[in-house]
């Protein structure tokens, strides 16, 4: 198993990508913490899991992150993986329709959180002689698109984000990397279909974006995770990785 003794915190765990991934990670020999709002959504979310822990918390709140890492380290005794996977997006709004606040709340639980969370889980990585942070960027962080500003500056500065901190914790074992998926099947997607009108339709527009002619799994996303947290790709830091059908080859 390629994460047998190690012990994760996975935000925005209570479903789609990190709840796949937790999934995943348990079945690598993690133990797993997962953090989202959703208090029901991270209950049922542990019904599929096997000997994880759920923590209600809001990671754009620095007491709620640091708290996070404590209930985190209280059950598992050490942290080795950080999975920064919370995430927003508001569609349909570039920047002359984009409110502050909507702004702000786009920054906030896309990458304030990252930071927050990664400075609470920072000094218990160190501890553990090392581990893997893993951020969700996007596609839209690496070639921009219409009506995604708050979204798209935000995924952007992840990729850098990204890069800065696999410098400066290089030399503590430290790896730090993120994913810039497609499209990919979630309750976020769904909700984007739903809100075009016709969802058929819909989802073969979002397929037909992507040169693979299709949209992904949240397992295919998972198992990229698996990869950038484990030994298999113990050289590599600092990579904004896109995982996308191609959508940003051409």
């Amino acid at each position: 198993m390629k994460l047998e003794n190690k012990s994760a915190l996975i935000t925005g765990g209570n479903r789609g990508i990190g709840l796949a991934t937790a999934q995943l990670f348990e079945r690598e020999g993690a133990r797993v913490a997962i953090v989202g709002r959703d208090a029901a959504a991270g209950h049922a979310a542990l019904a599929t899991l096997r000997d994880a822990i759920f923590i209600q918390a809001d990671v754009a709140r620095a007491d709620d992150c640091q708290r996070a890492v404590t209930e985190t380290l209280c059950a598992f005794g050490r942290l080795d993986i950080l999975f920064n996977n919370a995430g927003i997006i508001l569609r349909n709004r570039n920047v002359e329709a984009t409110t502050e606040a909507e702004w702000d709340a786009t920054l906030d639980i896309n990458v304030k959180s990252i930071f927050l969370m990664s400075r609470a889980a920072l000094p218990q990585l160190r501890a553990a002689g090392g581990g893997a942070i893993i951020n969700t960027a996007s596609y839209v962080g690496l070639v921009g698109f219409p009506g995604l500003a708050a979204y798209a500056a935000s995924k952007g500065a992840v990729v850098n984000l990204t890069r800065a901190m696999a410098l400066d914790h290089a030399a503590e074992k430290i790896r730090v990397n993120c994913i810039c998926p497609g499209s990919v099947a979630t309750d976020m997607i769904h909700r984007a279909w739903e809100l075009y009108g016709d969802v058929t339709q819909a989802a073969q527009v979002w397929a037909a974006k992507h040169p693979l002619q299709r949209i992904a799994a949240p397992e295919e996303i998972a198992r990229v995770v698996l990869f950038l947290a484990s030994d298999d790709a113990s050289f590599i830091t600092g990579a904004a990785l896109p995982v996308d059908g191609g959508i940003t080859a051409g």
